[in-house]
């Protein structure tokens, strides 16, 4: 089996607040590379680094705001979030927890730091990815997966090389609690220095490394340092990475959708009339009610 190349080592871009709870870079979509439809079915990727909230009485996030045609995955790395939505669900997402929300046909969210955890403060760092969802499923019921840390199935590396936490997906026979759409690998590898992984995905599903700790070398030569993001070339099926220092890195590859996309802020459909339909419902109340 052919090599999979690294085809972009991406910098961080400059952070930007979102409501005023997540201070975010952004990797998806910012640029050709790592468009949408390049990097389908992931069409968007914020990394909230690590950064240090001050105490606060009144917790900081993102007011109510609706979601259709995709999912939303939070993953929970320092930090925690609390978080509401119109058809009733909700809950605490606590560090190493990562919660899945179907938005589909369509919901309307809030998320706050959680208020205990606010009163002290401390740092926080998180990722929110965005998963597109197949025309099929666009207008399916809305859905909550709460996966908590405990719950996240994990596969220990031979020679004290680390911990792989197989969330999405499945490595080395090990499988992942969350339930997807469509083929999905999502995986938390926990290095320890000098320790290596090598991993195998279809040559057409696309792929990225997000550098959440540490230093990484892939396939023995590209570096990829602390919160930066590598695009994996769609050359080939293996590669491998090794730790120069302790490190976590997120690692995602699904398979493309390679549908239409049509996406305007907080809605993703496969053409513009299915936009403005949205936008339509949102105005009309048909997503329902939360209070802000």
């Amino acid at each position: 089996m052919k090599t999979r190349t690294v085809e972009l080592v991406a910098t961080p871009r400059a952070p930007h607040f979102v409501g005023d709870g997540f201070r975010v870079h952004n990797f998806i979509p910012s640029g050709f590379r790592l468009d949408m439809q390049r990097m389908d079915p992931f069409i968007m990727l914020d990394y909230n680094s690590t950064y240090n909230f001050p105490p606060s009485s009144k917790p900081k996030g993102v007011g109510v705001h609706p979601h259709r045609g995709f999912e939303t995955v939070t993953l929970a790395y320092k930090g925690k979030v609390a978080h509401h939505d119109s058809s009733g669900g909700g809950g605490i997402i606590g560090e190493g927890d990562v919660q899945w929300m179907t938005a589909a046909s369509g919901v309307l969210h809030k998320e706050y730091h959680e208020e205990e955890w606010s009163k002290t403060g401390g740092d926080f760092q998180m990722v929110q990815l965005w998963v597109n969802l197949p025309k099929k499923d666009k207008m399916s019921a809305p859905k909550y997966q709460a996966i908590k840390y405990g719950e996240i199935n994990r596969f220990e590396l031979e020679k004290n090389a680390g911990t792989i936490e197989v969330i999405a997906g499945e490595y080395n026979g090990t499988k992942g609690p969350a339930s997807t759409f469509t083929n999905i690998y999502m995986l938390n590898a926990k290095l320890n220095k000098n320790g290596k992984a090598q991993f195998n995905f279809p040559e057409h599903y696309n792929t990225v490394l997000l550098v959440i700790e540490g230093e990484i070398i892939i396939n023995g030569n590209a570096k990829a340092p602390t919160d930066h993001l590598a695009l994996m070339a769609n050359d080939g099926e293996n590669f491998e990475i090794e730790a120069t220092s302790d490190a976590i890195v997120l690692i995602l590859s699904g398979e493309p959708i390679n549908e239409p996309i049509a996406a305007h802020g907080p809605f993703v459909m496969n053409t513009k009339e299915e936009l403005v339909e949205a936008f339509n419902d949102f105005n009309n109340g048909k997503f329902g009610y939360l209070e802000d």
